[in-house]
């Protein structure tokens, strides 16, 4: 509370600066996180080196991640400039209307572990940009990433929530329709199934295939997913690396011990890895049943339960029967499909003939119990902003 109030102190100060000094700032600290800095137990490091010291991911994903968390800061600097107001036709020929926009005061961020320079960035950049000041509280067990952003942007601010905005996980459907090009769903699941061990909030959850090409699509899986190398996510040729913590290894080993349990087989992978530690092999799981808990529930963990289905109907209602609604992934070469499922699917992303979903220029947010609020993209700056309504009279 007492880091709120300094900030409510801070922000009546601030509140005059000028947008262009703001989109300077956040320029700036654009242009310093591109070259690549971070704070690791006291040292200034190379980001990337600092998100897989945190056990992210790999050397190759955490340097993706840092310039995706950049790109946010590079989006809302330029936004900053663009927070137009409106002037609306008055009833009165004495009168004219105006609206213009203000910050809304004090942003408290809670963020997660498993991207710990982008959740910070797609969160702070906007609300810096807005007018806003930011408390931030990060995950314990990645802090080192927010210490380096916060030193980042701080030191480029030079000194300088009641509204709620949320995004809270999803259990994400990948759709396989008949008419799918099997390599590229196949390209599309990998992407978004095993990215960083399968540890995102918009990690494919469950797959649902059409029965006529169901079989096709494991054997193509399992083939991609057994070429993955498993290590150390400092070697340049490793592809997966560990979960985050002993608790996340313990839920992946319930949800397969679950499935396996209720008639479902385990294609490939299915327990820990030989390396020891967290690490958990990439898996797959056949014969797979709605009433299992990796249907259930968010697995956050490189296991893909692949259910088949019959009928578009069946799909889109297995699909939608969960309380959440982030992302949601399906592929077809059936253009009357493509409209239909898209417009049914009950999320608020949808990636279409396609994996790789996440942009600064795209609006980011879910439905159901997923969150409040859009994040990226030109709407991601609203959740900062109070439009405030002006009446000017005695003009004639």
């Amino acid at each position: 509370m007492a880091r709120v109030l300094v900030a409510h102190r801070i922000l009546g100060s601030q509140f005059d600066v000028a947008l262009r000094q703001v989109a300077a700032m956040q320029t700036r600290a654009f242009r310093t996180l591109l070259r690549d800095k971070a704070y690791v137990n006291g040292q200034w490091v190379g980001a990337a080196n600092g998100a897989t010291f945190e056990g992210e991911t790999t050397g190759p994903e955490a340097k993706g991640e840092v310039a995706y968390g950049a790109g946010f800061v590079e989006w809302f600097s330029e936004e900053a400039r663009r927070m137009y107001g409106e002037t609306i036709p008055s009833p009165a020929p004495n009168k004219r209307i105006v609206t213009i926009k203000q910050p809304v005061g004090v942003a408290a961020m809670i963020t997660p572990w498993n991207f710990p320079n982008a959740m910070i960035t797609r969160k702070v950049a906007p609300a810096l940009a807005a007018g806003c000041t930011v408390v931030v509280k990060p995950s314990e067990d990645t802090p080192y990433s927010a210490l380096a952003l916060c030193e980042i942007l701080l030191r480029q601010a030079a000194g300088t929530v009641k509204a709620v905005s949320m995004e809270l996980g999803g259990n994400a459907p990948f759709i396989v329709f008949d008419s799918a090009n099997i390599d590229q769903a196949v390209q599309g699941a990998m992407a978004c199934k095993y990215r960083a061990s399968g540890q995102t909030c918009v990690c494919a959850n469950r797959f649902l295939v059409q029965e006529g090409i169901y079989e096709k699509f494991i054997k193509a899986l399992k083939q991609a997913v057994e070429a993955q190398k498993v290590g150390d996510g400092f070697d340049a040729d490793v592809t997966q690396g560990p979960l985050i913590n002993e608790d996340a290894v313990r839920k992946v080993e319930q949800h397969v011990e679950d499935a396996k349990s209720k008639g479902a087989t385990v294609v490939t992978g299915g327990k820990r890895h030989a390396h020891g530690g967290s690490f958990f092999e990439p898996t797959i799981l056949a014969n797979v049943t709605t009433d299992m808990l990796s249907c259930q529930e968010e697995v956050f963990g490189p296991v893909a339960p692949v259910v088949k289905f019959k009928t578009e109907e069946e799909a889109l209602e297995i699909a939608n029967n969960t309380n959440v609604g982030l992302a949601g992934y399906f592929f077809s070469n059936d253009i009357a499909q493509i409209w239909r499922v898209a417009e049914r699917m009950e999320v608020g992303m949808v990636g279409i003939n396609e994996g790789i979903i996440s942009a600064p220029e795209a609006p980011f947010g879910g439905v159901k119990q997923s969150g409040l609020g859009r994040e990226g993209s030109k709407y991601g700056i609203n959740e900062y902003l109070e439009v405030k309504y002006l009446c000017f009279g005695g003009l004639i």
